[in-house]
């Protein structure tokens, strides 16, 4: 064995690859720390415009959702040369809530659903923030239900069954799909629990609104 070991060894060479390592690493660094920052501008902005909507006020809802998006773009753009950054915890919360924000003041505004290409986002999150959209669906839809407007209700209602359905119709691991067959189980629950709401609340004011005009004949 000793015969052909013959040791040989560029320090210099060594001192290269490092330097380029450190560059790399440095760079690297520098885009992920500003990157979690403007992740956290996307979720605080996403969660307030959310928040504003249940709130009533629209305007404030969009001013919001516009910082959201101008931060979402940003990282987006930080993130580009770092693709396993791009997909990393704190870029797909980010994203997902923004797409949570962003398609739920869309669709009740009557704008529509936007795609991922139009929103600029990876597919894994905004099928995150899909699943999380049923939740705030059905807790407009409560609020409606307060105002009396059933109908609006059961069209919210409706869009929730349909994105349910769809997120059910995804049958894949774990590792591909983090987090969306759970999101999907609790929008089933969801579902099902203000099918039943509604369709209860509903009858009692037909009932009570019944009652009222009887009332009212038997008085005149």
């Amino acid at each position: 064995m000793a015969g052909w070991v013959n040791p040989s060894f560029d320090r210099e060479k060594l001192r290269s690859v490092i330097d380029s390592a450190e560059r790399v690493l440095s760079e690297r660094d520098k885009a992920r720390e500003e990157a979690i920052r403007l992740a956290r501008d996307v979720v605080r902005y996403s969660g307030w415009a959310v928040t504003a909507v249940h709130k009533g006020s629209l305007e404030e809802a969009e001013g919001h959702l516009a910082r959201a998006e101008e931060a979402a773009g940003m990282l987006r753009s930080i993130l580009e040369p770092y693709p396993d950054l791009m997909t990393a915890g704190f870029a797909n919360n980010a994203f997902s809530e923004y797409v949570e924000a962003r398609l739920f003041i869309d669709i009740i505004t009557g704008r529509g659903l936007s795609s991922p290409d139009e929103l600029r986002v990876p597919i894994v999150p905004y099928i995150q923030g899909l699943g999380d959209l049923v939740g705030e669906l059905r807790r407009l839809s409560l609020e409606l239900v307060r105002r009396g407007e059933f109908r609006k209700a059961w069209s919210l209602l409706d869009i929730m069954e349909a994105i349910y359905l769809e997120l059910r119709s995804l049958d894949y691991p774990e590792a591909l799909l983090p987090g969306v067959r759970h999101k999907a189980d609790v929008a089933r629950r969801l579902v099902d629990d203000t099918k039943a709401m509604l369709a209860d609340l509903e009858s009692r004011s037909q009932l009570e609104y019944r009652l009222k005009e009887v009332l009212k004949r038997l008085e005149a």
